[in-house]
């Protein structure tokens, strides 16, 4: 029995080209949400300080949000016939969420992850424009994970005007 490709959507041949550009925006996507793992991990274990226990609790529930939103990005760039990149091809880019040299600079932290946050809100708002009417199962999918990206941007403005008061 011999198999059939595709003859409409994202998986049909002739739409390869706009294929390759959206698993290229995943890919950043999957390494956006890598990255941030990596830092979040670091930003919720470093703080010091009476209040930096919401604060770490907060980074601890969005490292498991972003690990799996990288997970979704990896089994949708595998679905449209790329290849989920190994360590080698990481190169980091979060400068802003490095761990600051006072470890109870808390608002260093909070103003990180807003930068994180928004930078993910652009490109996944490029990914679902990039998707509009050729892919409409990676477009749901970042409409989802937007939302969560969105949830998170919000939160953590709520922690900057909260730490800015004093």
């Amino acid at each position: 029995m011999s198999t059939r490709a595709a003859t409409q959507g994202i998986l049909s041949a002739e739409n390869a080209e706009k294929r390759e550009e959206i698993i290229e925006l995943l890919t950043h996507a999957y390494w956006m949400e890598i990255e941030s793992v990596m830092s979040y991990t670091a930003n919720s274990i470093n703080p010091d300080g009476v209040r930096a226990q919401e604060i770490r609790e907060s980074l601890e529930e969005d490292i498991q949000d972003e690990l799996g939103h990288a997970q979704q990005f990896g089994n949708r760039i595998k679905e449209l016939y790329g290849v989920v990149p190994g360590s080698m091809d990481f190169s980091a880019e979060q400068s802003y969420l490095q761990p600051p040299e006072e470890q109870t600079d808390l608002v260093h932290v909070i103003k990180g992850v807003i930068e994180a946050e928004t930078g993910a809100i652009e490109h996944y708002n490029r990914i679902i424009e990039a998707t509009d009417g050729v892919d409409w199962a990676t477009q749901d999918m970042v409409i989802e994970i937007l939302r969560d990206e969105e949830r998170h941007h919000r939160l953590f403005e709520g922690y900057l005007r909260e730490f800015e008061k004093g």
